[in-house]
């Protein structure tokens, strides 16, 4: 029998070696030939149950773009929010297409290889409630937002968005009743009741505020916008090749208008970054 020569032996070894090597998510996601997703069952229009009792909405769709260039098939999981931005997946899920903003907090436990849109914060109350016109009225409020959202974050004055670290975050009052929520349909529902029954207000994202308005008139958006941030595709740490893959995905989808298509649907217009 032949014994295998010395460069033989190296090359498998190396072989060997960059199979071990190769990242993990990626790995699992083409050896498998699905991507699982994550996102919140009840935020549209980016995502929600339609009337086939089927997830739908522009995250949704963005997360099917993803799976087709990928050459897979994609499973969406609606765990709640809090489970959502926890992270530390443990590999249940493989990215999270759900408007999630970065935040130094959240860079502990997740990667953001990039950010797909850009989204203003702004203040929701019911439509007869003429006694909020602006961020300063909110203080001594009941506001409502999702629980471990970034809205949290800005209530309680702390809030820092991860790659602006230097953006000064202007909180014109100085103090407000946070109210988190598991998502916001139970939050929209408090505040139709009537200004101040449950909720004074709530702060939440303009296209999703506006989505709701359209909808039903007992809302409406009061004073400026508060503060803008972006929103990220959220990845597992540990898998730059993984990560490389989406910003190759990405670019490719806003070179051929995907993503502008896809925002224009849901949006009306492109925010797409």
């Amino acid at each position: 029998m032949k014994k295998p020569s010395l460069l033989t032996l190296g090359l498998a070894l190396i072989t060997t070696c960059s199979s071990a090597l190769a990242g993990p998510i990626l790995d699992r996601v083409q050896q498998r030939g699905e991507v699982v997703g994550v996102l919140m069952e009840n935020y549209p229009p980016f995502s929600f149950l339609n009337e086939q009792n089927q997830l739908d909405g522009f995250d949704v769709d963005i997360a099917k773009a993803v799976a087709d260039r990928l050459g897979v098939k994609l499973r969406l999981e609606t765990p709640s929010w809090d489970v959502i931005a926890a992270g530390r997946w443990g590999g249940r899920y493989d990215l999270c297409i759900c408007s999630m903003t970065p935040s130094q907090a959240r860079a502990e436990v997740f990667n953001f290889p990039l950010n797909y849109y850009a989204s203003p914060a702004v203040i929701v109350v019911n439509a007869a409630d003429e006694r909020i016109q602006s961020g300063k009225d909110l203080d001594g409020r009941k506001v409502g937002v999702i629980t471990a959202s970034t809205y949290e974050s800005y209530l309680r004055k702390d809030l820092v968005i991860e790659g602006a670290e230097d953006r000064k975050i202007d909180y014109p009052f100085d103090q407000v009743q946070i109210a988190p929520y598991d998502n916001e349909t139970v939050a929209f529902q408090d505040l139709a009741l009537g200004a101040g029954v449950r909720l004074d207000a709530m702060v939440t994202n303009l296209v999703t505020a506006r989505e709701r308005i359209a909808a039903d008139p007992r809302f409406k958006v009061t004073g400026e916008v508060l503060y803008g941030e972006p929103n990220a595709v959220a990845t597992e740490k540990g898998d730059p090749e993984w990560d490389a893959k989406l910003v190759e995905i990405f670019a490719a989808l806003k070179q051929d208008g995907t993503l502008a298509k896809i925002s224009q649907k849901w949006i009306g217009t492109d925010i797409s970054q």
